[in-house]
C-alpha cells in the first residue's frame, strides 16, 4: 500500500518527500530527488495531522530526527495511517516479547553476579555493564520504546540502573555483603586477635578489592589488621598459607609478624619477608647462580672505610678531584676545610664518611646511568649536579668493583635484578595475596618490585596498611606520593581508614591530629581514642626542668611503666641520663631518636630539643644538591616532614607527653602548639 501527495499539495508543500509505501517491516518515503527507507526498528512514533488544505504524516526517529510527508489527501492519509499503525504495532508486540526475553536473561545474569558469596570487584561491574550493553545492542526495539511495553519495562529499568549508577549499586551491595559477613563470622572477628576487632578493622579485613590501602593512624592496630586479613583469607579459602606473602621493611618487623601469625593463626607456612629477602629468593629461583649479599651491607665501618680510602686516593692522585671536593665541602656543606692535603684530616674524613655512604647509596638506588641521572635532574640543579656526579663516579665504580671481587650484590642490586627476572618471566609468583606493612615508607624501587609481581599474575591482590602522617623516611628514598596517590599507582578504590587508636588518649590525639593536618597535603582521617585524657596530657616545659620532671615521675611511675626520652638527633641526648640508672633506679628510661622510635610506645614521653637553630626542631633544610636531585620532591608546604616527625614523637605516648624547649629560643612548632591550646608551664 502507498500514499502520494496530490498535485496541488505537492506543488504547494515544496517538501522533499511526497510519496510513502508500506513495506513488510518498514516504510519507504521518497521524493523527486530523495529516497529514504525506514525500518520499523527505527521508528519511535507515527503522527497523523490535518493541515489547512491537506494531510501530514510524521515519523519520529532516534536522535531527534523527524521525516515528514506533506500534501496528501486527508481521507487517504487517515486510511493509510490506520493500516500503518496496525502493522507497526503488530510488529512491535512481537518484538517486545523477544526484547523482554533478552532483558530478563540479562537480569538473571545480573542477579547471579549479585548473589555471589564474595566481594563485587570493579572488574565485575565492568563485565556486568558490558553484558548489559551487549544485550541492549541486540534488542530488536529502540531503547526509547521499552518503557511502553509492560513485559520490558521492569527488566529494562533494572538494566538501566546498573548502566547509569553501577558504582553506587556495587557499593550498596558490598555494604550489605560486608554486614552479612560480619554477622556470620562474628566469632572470627572477636577471637582472631587478643582484643576483638572494631567495626572499621573488620570492614577492612573483608574488603575484597584487588588493590586496597588502609590508612591506619598511630596505635590503631595495623599489625592486628594484617594478621586478621591473613586469617580471613584462610578462613574463606581464598588462599592457602603458601599463597600469602607479607612484606615488612626490616628483619625485626618480619620476625615479629611471623611470631604473631604463628601465635594467632597457628600456621607456620605464611611467609613474612623483607623486600630484600624477597628479592634474593626471586633471584635464586630465577638464576642458575645464587647471589650472595655483600658483607658491606652488614658492616657499616667497612663500608665507610672503603669509600673514604678511595676518596682519599682520588684527591691525592688527581688535582681536579681535590679542587672539586674542596669547593663542594666548603661551599655547599659549609664546613671548614684545612689547608694543604685536607683529605688526610681524620676528623673531616670521619665527618664526610656518612655523607659519601648516603650519596653513593642514592645513586645505586636510582639504578640508571650517570647520563640518565643528569637528564632527570631539575633544570636549575643540572649543572651543579653534573659536577657532583663526576666527583662521586669513582667512588661508585670502586663500590661496584668491591662487589665484583667479593662475588656479591648489594641490597639495591638485589631489587634491580629481581625486577628484571620478573619482567623476563623467569620466576613464577606463587602468591595470590601480597600484604604490605608501613606502606608510607615505600620507595619507587620497592614499588616496582610489587608492581612486577602483580603484573606477572593479574589475579594477585595487594593489601597495604600505612599512614601518610607517619611518613618520615624521605631521606632514605621513600616517596609519599605512592601512598597519597595509591589508586593512580596501583589501582583500587578509595583508601579506607581506621578510626580508633588504642594507644594514646583523646587529648594527645586532638593535639597531634590537628598539628599534622595543618599541612593540606596530608590525607584527612578521623582518629579517635577510647580514653579522654586531661588538659595537661600534652605540656610544654623549659628544657632545664628535665631533672625536676624525672624526679616527679619517680614518685608515681611504676617499674613496669616506660618513660621514653626522644630527640631529633643522637647528639642531643641529655647528659642527665648518664646518671639516671642510679638517681632513679626504679624508672625504666629509654633514649632514642624520633626516627628510631617509630613503632615504639611508652606510658610517658619526653621530647627534648624542641628549639630553633641549626640543631633545632624543625631542622633547617640541609639537603645537598645530590639529595635534591635524586630524592623524591617534597610537598610544597613548609617543614612538612618535620611536622610528621613531631606527630610521630607525640603519638608514642599513652598517657602524657612533655615538650622541652629553650625559653629564649623556642621552635616555631612550640608557638603553634601554644596557639592551639597546649599549656605552657614553668615547672612540672
Amino acid at each position: 500500500m502507498e500514499l502520494k501527495s496530490t498535485s496541488i499539495g505537492k506543488r504547494l508543500a515544496q517538501h522533499p518527500y511526497n510519496h510513502v509505501r508500506l513495506l513488510h517491516a518498514g516504510v519507504e518515503v521518497s521524493g523527486d530527488k530523495h529516497h529514504y527507507l525506514i525500518p520499523f526498528n527505527q521508528i519511535l512514533a507515527i503522527q497523523c495531522r490535518r493541515g489547512i488544505v491537506w494531510g501530514e504524516l510524521e515519523f519520529e526517529l532516534p536522535e531527534g530526527k523527524v521525516v515528514r510527508l506533506h500534501g496528501t489527501e486527508w481521507q487517504e492519509t487517515q486510511r493509510f495511517h490506520r493500516l500503518l499503525q496496525q502493522s507497526w504495532q503488530d510488529w512491535s508486540a512481537e518484538m517486545s516479547a523477544i526484547a523482554a526475553g533478552v532483558l530478563n536473561e540479562q537480569v538473571l545474569k545480573i542477579q547471579q553476579i549479585i548473589d555471589k558469596d564474595s566481594w563485587l570487584l570493579q572488574q565485575d561491574l565492568v563485565a556486568l555493564q558490558e553484558g548489559v550493553q551487549q544485550a541492549v545492542d541486540a534488542l530488536p526495539l529502540p531503547v526509547a520504546r521499552l518503557e511502553a511495553f509492560d513485559a520490558c519495562r521492569e527488566p529494562w529499568r533494572q538494566c538501566q540502573e546498573w548502566l547509569q549508577d553501577g558504582a553506587l549499586r556495587v557499593k550498596a551491595r558490598n555494604q550489605q555483603w560486608t554486614a552479612r559477613m560480619l554477622l556470620e563470622h562474628e566469632d572470627f572477628f572477636r577471637s582472631v586477635e587478643s582484643s576483638p576487632l572494631n567495626l572499621a578493622q573488620s570492614r577492612a579485613v573483608v574488603n575484597g578489592e584487588r588493590s586496597l590501602l588502609v590508612l591506619a593512624g598511630a596505635g590503631s592496630g595495623k599489625t592486628s589488621l594484617l594478621v586478621a586479613r591473613a586469617g580471613w583469607l584462610l578462613r574463606r579459602k581464598l588462599a592457602t598459607p603458601e599463597q600469602i606473602l607479607l612484606l615488612a621493611f626490616g628483619r625485626q618487623a618480619a620476625r615479629e609478624m611471623d611470631d604473631r601469625l604463628r601465635q594467632r593463626l597457628n600456621v607456620d607456612s605464611i611467609q613474612a619477608s623483607t623486600f630484600h629477602a624477597l628479592a634474593l629468593m626471586i633471584i635464586r629461583q630465577g638464576n642458575k647462580k645464587a647471589p650472595a649479599v655483600s658483607k658491606l651491607e652488614s658492616d657499616g665501618a667497612a663500608r665507610r672505610k672503603l669509600l673514604i680510602d678511595h676518596w682519599r686516593q682520588q684527591c691525592r692522585e688527581k688535582k681536579a678531584q681535590a679542587k672539586g671536593w674542596r669547593l663542594w665541602i666548603s661551599e655547599e656543606l659549609g664546613w671548614e676545610v684545612p689547608e694543604g692535603d685536607f683529605w688526610q684530616n681524620d676528623k673531616l674524613a670521619n665527618r664526610l664518611a656518612g655523607r659519601l655512604e648516603r650519596w653513593v647509596g642514592l645513586m645505586r638506588s636510582h639504578g640508571g646511568s650517570q647520563a640518565e641521572m643528569i637528564d632527570a635532574a631539575p633544570d636549575a640543579l643540572r649543572e651543579q649536579f653534573q659536577k657532583r656526579i663526576r666527583l662521586l663516579a669513582p667512588l661508585l665504580k670502586a663500590w661496584k668493583q668491591a662487589l665484583k671481587e667479593e662475588g656479591a650484590v648489594d641490597f639495591d642490586g638485589l631489587i634491580h635484578q629481581a625486577v628484571d627476572i620478573l619482567q623476563k618471566g623467569r620466576f613464577v609468583s606463587p602468591w595470590k595475596h601480597i600484604l604490605v606493612d608501613e606502606f608510607q615508607d615505600i620507595s619507587p624501587q620497592r614499588a616496582r618490585l610489587i608492581t612486577a609481581l602483580c603484573q606477572q599474575n593479574s589475579a594477585t591482590a595487594l593489601f597495604a596498611v600505612g599512614d601518610d602522617w607517619q611518613a618520615i623516611y624521605r631521606f632514605s628514598g621513600s616517596e609519599l606520593a605512592l601512598t597519597t596517590a595509591f589508586g593512580a599507582s596501583f589501582g583500587g578504590g578509595e583508601p579506607l581508614a581506621l578510626d580508633t587508636t588504642y594507644r594514646f588518649n583523646q587529648r594527645i590525639g586532638e593535639v597531634a591530629n590537628r598539628f599534622v593536618q595543618q599541612n593540606p597535603f596530608q590525607l584527612a582521617k578521623p582518629l579517635n581514642s577510647l580514653t579522654r585524657g586531661g588538659k595537661k596530657a600534652v605540656q610544654i616545659l623549659p628544657e632545664d626542668q628535665l631533672d625536676a620532671l624525672l624526679n616527679k615521675l619517680s614518685g608515681f611511675v611504676t617499674p613496669t611503666q616506660r618513660i621514653l626520652v626522644l630527640a631529633r638527633y643522637h647528639h642531643l641526648r641529655p647528659a642527665l641520663l648518664a646518671k639516671a640508672a642510679t638517681r632513679w633506679p626504679h624508672l625504666q628510661i629509654d633514649f632514642m631518636t624520633i626516627h628510631a622510635s617509630k613503632g615504639q610506645q611508652a606510658e610517658y614521653v619526653i621530647i627534648v630539643g624542641v628549639n630553633d637553630g641549626r640543631d633545632g626542631f624543625p631542622a633547617p633544610a640541609r639537603e645537598s644538591i645530590i639529595e635534591q636531585a635524586l630524592l623524591p620532591q617534597p610537598e610544597d608546604y613548609p617543614d612538612a616532614e618535620e611536622r610528621r616527625l613531631l606527630y610521630v614523637a607525640l603519638t608514642r605516648a599513652k598517657e602524657q607527653v612533655w615538650l622541652l624547649t629553650d625559653k629564649a629560643n623556642p621552635s616555631v612548632f612550640i608557638e603553634e602548639l601554644v596557639s592551639q591550646g597546649v599549656p605552657r608551664a614553668k615547672k612540672p
